[in-house]
């Protein structure tokens, strides 16, 4: 008995890291998402004269970032 809730423990320990680490990557690709969609704002602010060069590298930095650190794998979704 003492082995099967050894297993049975051991399969919902995996089965909650694999739920945080799917988790974790939704909220990645979300934030990617709007660091990519703040660029565009940023960009097109500019562009229309109400933004600056300043606000459009720093949204480009800011995602460069996230994407050094999470890859660029919201950018295909």
């Amino acid at each position: 008995m003492a082995g099967f809730l050894d297993r049975a423990k051991e399969q919902a320990q995996r089965g909650l890291t694999q739920g945080k680490q799917k988790l974790d990557d939704v909220q990645a690709q979300r934030a990617g998402g709007d660091l990519l969609k703040n660029l565009g704002a940023a960009y097109l602010a500019e562009r229309r004269g109400s933004g600056s060069p300043q606000a459009t590298q720093e949204a480009l930095q800011a995602l460069e970032s996230h994407i050094a650190t999470h890859g660029d794998g919201f950018l295909r979704a």
